[in-house]
């Protein structure tokens, strides 16, 4: 599994890669977590506005914080 949380590195994103990082943890999952804060590869997810989770390439949250359970909903059906 390959999870990109997409932003420029500000509070808000590392906030947000913390909770996929702690969910990813929790669940047991093996993924590959990446922080993209090139704003070129960020627009080719058609994203504009940051922070924003994608999993295994599908955008699933943009412009805020996810929850641990948004999250994990993400991810349970994918492991």
């Amino acid at each position: 599994m390959e999870i990109k949380v997409l932003g420029p590195g500000c509070k808000r994103c590392q906030q947000t890669e913390h909770i996929v990082q702690e969910v990813v943890s929790e669940l047991g999952i093996s993924a590959k977590i990446d922080h993209v804060t090139d704003p070129i590869e960020i627009s080719n997810y058609g994203v504009f506005g940051t922070p924003a989770v994608v999993v295994d390439g599908e955008v699933k949250s943009v412009g805020k914080i996810p929850s641990k359970e948004e999250v994990k909903s993400w991810l349970q059906g994918k492991n």
